[in-house]
């Protein structure tokens, strides 16, 4: 069955689809610059690439652009939008409804829009796409995957923030976390290339990239994780803070610093980019700390020293720990970084072996020294599959009966 899995952003629609239960891409593209003259869009399949420019003043046009290109004649992925059995959506906030991806209906649409004030720029713009998947798509059975859905395992110690009851109760100000989808992914491979059962196995997935977030599994399920309530908690990241005083916000604003300039700022002009001063590229900022950069060089040490910091934590609440996870463009790629991350956790039983952490580069790799008591492991992620399989699983117990989505 051909499964099309969709993520509508701010300005952009990304799609990929796969054959599954085979689990193969057939071709993916992304749709850009929605709501401008000058849209794009640039389709891969078969190792061949399309691209060109043109108006989409909207997602509904967006969407039949979509459609042509997957069945154009010379280009195409698909000889028939017929041949699509289920759509899958990455939906970024599911609240505290949705533990699991689930196939969408009426109920499906409305929690999303109530979640909306709690991702304000993202869900509108997954809604929009699921409402416009629906026009495209009519009768074809869609599934809402949530990045929060795989932390709603979290126990109240873990999710809970030491603040008047009230503002959760009122307000559901609560540590949702994000990357679920990501890290259960990255689990699921990493228990089958270790040969286990996730019953016996706890592992600290590390999703490492403009983005980072650090989660603690426990028998296959999320007990803690570095986002909080918003993306900003947590790890230093390529543009946000990461954990900080709150106070100093106060502190700002007495100051004559204006609320919405610190919210730009804590989130796209912080992390390392802030510390650095170059770039919030962790490639730009090696080579100026190679060129003996000091604020590249603290920058890096802070990164690492940060994500250290929570695996250290997350250790010692799992008690037993059997495999560390790298993945994100970061965890995958940077060498380096892996090996200033594990450089000093030899003591909680981490031990990097630098010949195979060079080896692995970005592929899937053991890079633990026999003798690791903790297994670390590098696993390239694939949040557009994960879709696909939960979609596919959804789909074929819906009988191809889909509820009409309402706008």
């Amino acid at each position: 069955m051909k499964i099309l899995v969709i993520n509508c952003g701010s300005s952009s629609l990304k799609y990929e689809i796969y054959n599954m239960p085979e689990q193969q891409s057939l071709g993916k593209g992304l749709i850009e610059r929605i709501g401008l003259d000058n849209g794009r869009i640039c389709q891969t399949n078969s190792g061949s690439k399309y691209e060109y420019s043109t108006s989409i003043p909207d997602y509904r046009t967006a969407f039949e652009l979509m459609m042509q290109t997957i069945m154009d004649p010379e280009h195409g992925i698909l000889a028939s939008i017929d041949e699509i059995k289920g759509i899958g959506h990455r939906v970024v906030h599911g609240g505290e409804q949705y533990s699991a991806s689930v196939v969408i209906d009426a109920d499906v649409i409305e929690a999303i829009r109530v979640n909306c004030e709690l991702a304000p720029l993202h869900n509108p713009a997954n809604l929009t796409g699921i409402i416009e998947a629906g026009n495209a798509f009519p009768g074809i059975p869609q599934v809402a995957v949530f990045d929060t859905a795989f932390h709603q395992t979290l126990p109240p110690s873990a999710y809970l923030y030491g603040i008047p009851r009230e503002f959760y109760e009122k307000y559901r100000i609560r540590r949702y976390g994000f990357h679920g989808t990501s890290h259960r992914y990255v689990a699921g491979i990493a228990m089958q290339m270790m040969k286990r059962s996730p019953e016996n196995t706890n592992i600290i997935t590390c999703h490492l990239g403009n983005g980072a977030s650090i989660t603690a599994i426990q028998a296959g399920r999320s007990i803690d994780t570095s986002m909080g309530f918003t993306p900003l908690e947590g790890l230093m990241m390529g543009t946000r803070s990461g954990d900080l005083d709150p106070s100093i916000i106060f502190y700002l604003e007495e100051r004559g610093f204006d609320f919405h300039d610190l919210q730009n700022t804590l989130n796209k002009k912080s992390g390392l980019l802030g510390l650095s001063g170059i770039s919030s590229d962790l490639r730009d900022i090696e080579a100026a700390a190679e060129a003996e950069d000091c604020n590249a060089i603290e920058a890096l040490e802070t990164y690492a020293y940060r994500i250290r910091r929570y695996i250290g934590a997350y250790v010692a609440n799992l008690i037993k720990v059997d495999m560390i996870v790298f993945t994100g463009g970061v965890g995958q790629n940077g060498v380096k970084m892996r090996e200033r991350i594990c450089s000093r956790l030899e003591n909680i039983g981490i031990h990097i072996n630098h010949d195979l952490n060079r080896k692995v580069g970005g592929e899937p790799g053991i890079i633990s020294q026999p003798y690791s008591p903790i297994s670390i492991l590098v696993i390239p992620t694939n949040e557009e599959l994960q879709i696909a399989i939960d979609t596919a699983e959804l789909t074929q117990k819906t009988d191809s009966w889909a509820e009409p989505i309402p706008n």
